[in-house]
């Protein structure tokens, strides 16, 4: 009854995201298959339940009613009758993942699969907790939907909100002034028949976002945002934005923009209506929305406006030299030189005539004149030392020298030469890790490690998907040179169910391959190699999966000691429960929960 209530007062606004498992009550008492009816009676009374659950070497294989256990006063059984004979097969067992939706009575058992293991059970104590949860989020929702109207209607930017096929579901006040339509007869219509020259449906059917885009409407040129809503790796919708009405309200916010000092903009000689930017990197540049980026990006700006070094760590193909590209061009030492060394790629050999340079003569082959290291080329500026974890011990203690003394001796010579630079490191290994089997010095890693700035793989910030794919796809029209390319969301969807083991590189190399190898403006799944879409769904990362079989086996060593100390106390006792139990400090209903789930022979 109380499950058809929550239905019929609720509905399924938000209910059809809970299952079972979200309500799982996993410390339920369970009776062993070969008890007597004296002790599940015992037990009865001391959980004041009215069914409780049975149990066979680990399996669920029926229920024992409270009501079923006084037929012995009939004389048809006695109380030393084992409970097997008055089990009920169990009618309402199932899975985790059944919606609590679906519930119809209490209580229900939760079992594996494959084992029948009895994981829990939902009785109605869970129910009208649910209940209360579902009110609690359907009154948020609402309060949620109120602000989100008033948002809407308050807006200065006219916005027009699409469902999957292209039906208007929301239509602003702004948006209907500007186009002399009013809400009720826009709301409901396709949105080509309403807004002139749409994209809508070109973004509903690529997946991709349009941002900052040129669109003319009732004979004004306007710059949109056409945006796709992405829900769970699933396109729902899009929504259009109208950001400026008119290029003159950009050319003034161009101009305001001037008035900036750090803004980054210069104005072509030639052409005082047109602008660009420099070269730099920005933080803006590194493509990516999501929480966790955006984290990364803040760290990263305030590091920017320090010399203190930088450790940056995450897989490999995460970016993190542009990180370090962006830390240098927008920070204080932006002015001097960018010098980057990969570790890993130069023999160890030549490692030290790179770094330090050598002096006139210093070996067979050098330059008449010497030559000049990283840290030299570096001073003023920023050293980016990349694959760090990769580089020789014995190099490592001359790198620590240089930090501390902050001079440098080229290769062959005695001349100590002043050197000032910021020090950017970065590795895909565990440092920590290294130390600990003597390959990186502790010294020079505390050193380095002043400013720690992670860069999570691109699995973690999936939602940056549709931004990375629009921005990397516009890049790759100019470098070739064609038309832009606008890919099927289907190609999206896929992306999304893809954990991506090489980050952002790999990304960007399969959107060049799909760039490159299609023929027409728009990349379908037809018209896409296998090879690229040939994704494992069920692809882990390597960390992942050592950390679930560390977990596993934690939990294995758990139940072990567990199982063992049962057993240790049984036998201590002579198998008197009641002493066990008060030996283990826990009740004997408890005791007997044990017994059954270890399945042991007592």
């Amino acid at each position: 009854m109380v499950a058809l209530f929550i239905r019929r007062s609720i509905g399924v606004i938000i209910d059809n995201k809970h299952t079972v498992a979200d309500w799982n009550n996993d410390d339920i008492q369970t009776l062993h298959h070969l008890m007597t009816i004296k002790e599940a009676m015992d037990i009865f009374q001391e959980v004041e339940e009215t069914e409780l659950p049975i149990i066979d070497e680990g399996r669920f294989i029926g229920v024992l009613r409270l009501k079923d256990c006084f037929t012995v006063l009939n004389n048809q059984y006695s109380w030393d009758d084992k409970i097997y004979h008055l089990m009920k097969n169990p009618y309402n067992k199932v899975r985790e993942t059944t919606l609590m939706s679906s519930i119809e009575s209490v209580p229900v058992y939760i079992t594996e699969e494959v084992s029948e293991r009895l994981l829990g059970v939902v009785r109605e104590a869970e129910l009208i907790a649910y209940q209360r949860k579902l009110e609690q989020e359907l009154e948020r929702e609402k309060e949620l939907v109120r602000w989100f109207n008033l948002s809407f209607e308050t807006a200065y930017e006219g916005l027009a909100v699409v469902d999957k096929n292209g039906i208007i579901k929301v239509f602003n006040d702004t948006y209907s002034r500007f186009v002399g339509i009013s809400k009720e007869d826009a709301i409901g219509k396709r949105a080509d028949k309403v807004i002139e020259n749409t994209r809508l449906l070109t973004v509903l059917k690529t997946g991709v976002p349009e941002r900052s885009q040129a669109h003319r409407l009732q004979g004004q040129d306007l710059v949109v945002h056409r945006l796709p809503i992405w829900k769970d790796g699933e396109l729902i919708g899009a929504v259009g934005m109208l950001v400026y009405e008119g290029v003159s309200e950009i050319y003034e916010v161009i101009e305001r923009m001037k008035e900036l000092e750090d803004a980054g903009f210069t104005l072509q000689a030639n052409s005082p209506n047109e602008y660009k930017l420099d070269d730099k990197v920005r933080f803006e540049d590194i493509l990516g929305e999501s929480h966790v980026i955006s984290e990364t990006k803040k760290i990263a700006r305030k590091a920017s406006n320090t010399t203190a070094s930088v450790l940056i760590t995450g897989e490999s193909g995460v970016g993190k030299e542009q990180f370090a590209r962006a830390i240098h061009d927008m920070g204080i030492k932006s002015d001097g030189n960018f010098v980057s060394v990969n570790c890993a790629a130069i023999p160890d050999n030549l490692l030290e005539s790179e770094l330090f340079g050598y002096a006139e003569g210093a070996f067979t082959g050098a330059r008449d004149n010497g030559k000049k290291g990283k840290f030299e080329l570096a001073h003023g500026g920023t050293l980016f030392l990349d694959e760090i974890g990769d580089m020789p011990l014995e190099m490592q203690a001359k790198i620590l020298r240089v930090l501390q003394e902050r001079k440098v001796e080229r290769v062959g010579s005695n001349t100590s030469i002043p050197v000032d630079f910021r020090l950017i490191s970065a590795t895909n290994k565990d440092l920590k890790k290294l130390i600990a089997e003597g390959l990186f010095r502790e010294d020079l890693f505390y050193r380095l490690y002043v400013i720690p700035l992670h860069i999570p793989p691109l699995r973690e910030r999936k939602q940056d998907l549709p931004i990375m794919v629009s921005e990397t796809m516009r890049q790759f029209a100019k470098i070739y040179n064609v038309n832009e390319k606008t890919i099927d969301q289907k190609i999206l969807q896929k992306m999304y169910q893809y954990d991506w083991p090489g980050n952002v590189r790999e990304l960007m190399n399969v959107l060049e391959r799909l760039f490159v190898l299609t023929d027409d403006d728009h990349i379908t799944v037809k018209d896409t190699p296998s090879t690229i879409l040939d994704f494992n769904d069920d692809h882990q990362s390597v960390d992942f999966k050592e950390k679930q079989i560390e977990k596993n086996e934690v939990l294995n060593l758990a139940v072990k000691k567990e199982r063992d100390e049962i057993e240790l106390a049984l036998k201590e006792t002579m198998g008197n429960k009641t002493e066990a139990a008060k030996l283990l400090g826990i009740s004997r209903a408890t005791l007997y929960n044990k017994i059954s789930r270890f399945s042991l022979d007592v």
